[in-house]
């Protein structure tokens, strides 16, 4: 390998050198084939082999021949050389024909081209083989991972040959649906059926397996992911192809498959018309924008570009690293959108009523809340303060400024809540829908979407079993048949919208979240999806153990969406709308007059606090201990009634 360690212009002289040799071997070759005999050039034929000269090395320069890293050289090295002599065949031809009409035959015109490319093409590819380690070259312990890649179509082909460069890695084989293409051999990869993968996990120490097909559908990847499940390989993707820029795939658009991949839907394209209603043009606000689903909604309003975005959030870094990535969003798709980062506190009344007499919002998105349901639990008087008082006081401000429309975030665990956070958003719902009551129909128009879970969240599951097995485990479990539903993100946040534009006063929107997903199997797809298996007892000798810790205070097994029943459908097929109860505003009122008193004063005797919490909230059933401690709190933070 001294050749490798040579400078690139030394190695470019040498190639060059050996080109030089192809081109005059070539013309000697062809008159050869053309006399049938073997003789030393004469006369005339001297200036042929100088013409020939003249003609390629120049062109072939030009072409880039001597650009290219040989031992990376592929299919558009080739290309590149094949062009290259096809140009250089043509002039070199009518350089015979206009120069030697008499003396030279034209057939040396055709053939010695096609004996030069045949040359040429050839030393290129020796010379990848030879200097490029393949796979009979290659260490076995120098190997990070082998592969075998599902799909051999053009993005599996591609993935594999950008494998194939790397020393680290090897790839084992192709596996594909196409019976037509078992035993067959892709740039001497053979092609597998899925029936083979077992069998080749232990027979080829296989330890990823990567789904090479960037345009399936989440249903169809989740029938693939099946097929591996056990076998404690990593399963491996390609992001979808309209993330990859230029069409080419490369090893760095290799990721690993989240549980997002497996559980998330394929999305329904929203409703154009519903998704710009309430937003383009026009001043939006949204509440708790650097949350989960808080950023979300602000990503998917800015590209419906309203006039201005306001931003509040409680968190100042949260604010600021959402500022940033928005301002970039704006930079890069040229959005004609100004920001308003607005640090502050929702339940500050005055604060909300200063906002919204000054940037008259038109749509108003209150996605602020606490939502982790132990640390409320832990915590009641300030989950009451902040998910009821703060909902009442952005409410209020977007009320007596004339906004046209107010979108509560709600959650699936206001529905028969046992935990206080989940009986706050019910609070939260009650007042929005009382508000709409109050004023008959008129004026703002507010509404609340409910959904459950969402994946990636802050209070999500999954990162927390992600950093469970990154630590080697164990996965907690509160409990085996511990049930919830999950969306993705993006979806929530998408629908959260369209719900919105649809609400005509005092609307209870449900998302439909597909299936239930039992959080114990999550756990186990979780763990297999690393590449690890599951330690139990069929399986003692497997990596990560999954114990079961009990339920926390105020945790359901199950989680509903409805509580009255009979959803009514509407125009988007994952929107439904629920008829639920509701409390008149002054019957409100008066309840929450005494939770504020309560707040206020530190009154925070648990069953005083769970009394008046069920005497506003139908189906609320006490499951715990309400932690009484609170922080003292300002009466003028209050204030609100």
């Amino acid at each position: 390998m001294l050749f490798v360690g040579l400078s690139r212009r030394s190695k470019q002289l040498i190639v060059l050198v050996i080109d030089t040799y192809y081109i005059l071997l070539t013309v000697w070759l062809s008159f050869a084939l053309r006399y049938e005999t073997l003789a030393i050039p004469s006369g005339v034929e001297w200036l042929v082999y100088c013409t020939a000269l003249c003609i390629a090395l120049p062109l072939f320069i030009r072409n880039g021949l001597y650009r290219a890293v040989f031992r990376y050289s592929g299919f558009s090295a080739l290309s590149t050389v094949t062009k290259a002599c096809l140009y250089y065949g043509l002039l070199f031809f009518l350089a015979i024909v206009l120069f030697f009409p008499m003396e030279i035959p034209r057939s040396i015109g055709v053939v010695q081209p096609l004996l030069l490319l045949l040359a040429i093409g050839s030393s290129r590819a020796m010379a990848r083989f030879w200097l490029h380690p393949g796979k009979a070259q290659r260490s076995y312990t120098c190997i990070k991972d082998r592969f075998l890649i599902y799909g051999a179509g053009s993005a599996g082909v591609q993935i594999a040959n950008a494998l194939q460069l790397d020393a680290g890695y090897s790839v084992e084989g192709f596996v594909d649906d196409d019976v037509a293409l078992h035993g067959k051999s892709i740039n001497g990869v053979i092609v597998y059926s899925p029936a083979d993968v077992p069998s080749l996990v232990g027979e080829e120490g296989v330890t990823s397996i990567l789904i090479a097909l960037p345009r399936v559908t989440r249903a169809r990847r989740q029938e693939i992911y099946r097929l591996f499940e056990g076998l404690g390989v990593q399963i491996r993707t390609l992001p979808g192809i309209e993330d990859i820029a230029d069409g080419k795939v490369s090893i760095s658009d290799i990721r690993e498959v989240e549980i997002e991949d497996l559980l998330g839907r394929d999305p329904v394209p929203p409703d154009q018309a519903l998704f710009s209603r309430c937003i383009e043009g026009k001043v939006v606000l949204v509440t708790g924008a650097g949350g989960s689903i808080g950023s979300e909604l602000c990503r998917q309003i800015l590209a419906q570009k309203p006039e201005r975005l306001l931003l509040i959030e409680h968190s100042e870094y949260n604010l600021y690293a959402l500022h940033k990535e928005l301002e970039e969003r704006i930079r890069t798709h040229g959005y004609a959108v100004e920001l308003v980062p607005l640090l502050g506190d929702v339940t500050d009344r005055r604060y909300m009523m200063e906002i919204a007499n000054r940037f008259r919002p038109h749509t108003v998105y209150h996605a602020a809340a606490y939502k982790h349901v132990p640390l409320v639990e832990s915590n009641p008087v300030e989950g009451l303060r902040n998910n009821v008082f703060g909902t009442f006081s952005v409410a209020e401000a977007a009320w007596n400024s004339g906004a046209s429309h107010v979108v509560l975030v709600s959650t699936d665990k206001a529905v028969r809540p046992t935990n206080i956070m989940g009986a706050s958003k019910r609070i939260a719902e009650l007042v929005l829908q009382a508000m709409a009551k109050e004023q008959g129909g008129s004026g703002t128009c507010f509404s609340m979407v409910r959904f459950g879970n969402v994946l990636g969240s802050s209070g999500s599951v999954v990162p927390l079993f992600k950093n469970q097995i990154r630590n080697g485990g164990p996965v907690t479990v509160t409990h085996e048949e511990v049930t919830r539903y999950f969306m993705t993100i993006p979806e929530a946040a998408q629908l959260v919208i369209q719900a919105g534009a649809m609400a005509s006063g005092g609307d209870v929107f449900l998302l439909d979240m597909g299936e239930p997903v039992k959080i114990i199997d999550l756990a186990r797809r979780m763990i297999e999806l690393s590449g690890l298996t599951v330690k139990d007892q069929d399986n003692p000798e497997g990596d990560i153990e999954i114990v079961v810790t009990g339920l926390r205070p105020g945790e359901k097994l199950y989680e509903e969406l409805l509580i009255a029943g009979n959803p009514v459908s509407t125009a988007h097929p994952r929107i439904f709308k629920s008829h639920e109860y509701l409390l008149s505003f002054s019957e409100l009122k008066e309840c929450l007059e005494s939770l504020e008193i309560m707040i206020a004063e530190g009154d925070c005797d648990p069953d005083k606090l769970k009394a008046l919490v069920k005497s506003m909230v139908k189906g609320y059933k006490f499951n715990g201990k309400l932690n009484g401690i609170s922080l003292a709190t300002r009466k003028s933070d209050l204030n609100l009634l």
